[in-house]
């Protein structure tokens, strides 16, 4: 069952569908590990999965959620922006997870920026599989927020839809900048 109400159980409910145990994955926001232990998990001990993160913070505790639940062998880290990705990373990958905007429990200055995230959209195309998804949470609540969620809309209306397929998920009726998902299928 998906919680209508929470974005990131909605991301995980999709790309669930969409990955098989000994896939290649990435998070491209590493955060707190959340979505890297997830995916971790999906993969399984045949599967790779590829977390970047800005902030050495945020793979320490990508780090230790991982070890604590045992997984951390499936999982390499790179201290890294996620506009870098394909120096990192090689095809197929079946799932790319962003989750912008700024660490939580860090410091709320130390945000993804538009044209990062627009590059490492760009480059998730080049090593994306066939069949494969893209899921993109976004929050326009915080400064610069708002900008980032038109830089993806605007990414998004350009993919040709011969090639991709695009949906995106916000609860209308929330108040204060409900966060928006959005899902590319390759």
């Amino acid at each position: 069952m998906i919680a209508i109400n929470d974005i990131v159980a909605a991301s995980h409910f999709f790309v669930a569908r969409h990955v098989r145990p000994g896939d290649t994955v990435v998070d491209a926001t590493a955060g707190n590990g959340h979505d890297t232990l997830f995916l971790a998990k999906l993969t399984g001990p045949g599967g790779r999965v590829h977390a970047f993160d800005i902030q050495k913070k945020a793979l320490a505790n990508t780090r230790a959620l991982l070890e604590k639940n045992g997984l951390e062998q499936r999982v390499s880290l790179h201290l890294d922006s996620h506009k870098n990705m394909p120096v990192h990373v090689s095809g197929p990958v079946r799932a790319i997870m962003f989750n912008l905007g700024y660490l939580p429990g860090g410091d709320q200055e130390l945000v993804t920026v538009p044209d990062d995230t627009v590059a490492a959209l760009s480059g998730s195309l080049g090593v994306l599989a066939k069949g494969g998804i893209i899921s993109v949470a976004t929050y326009s609540g915080h400064q610069g927020g708002s900008q980032e969620e038109e830089a993806v809309a605007a990414w998004c209306n350009g993919l040709s839809p011969r090639e991709y397929t695009v949906m995106k998920l916000r609860v209308l009726n929330k108040e204060n900048n409900p966060p928006m998902l959005w899902l590319i299928k390759g």
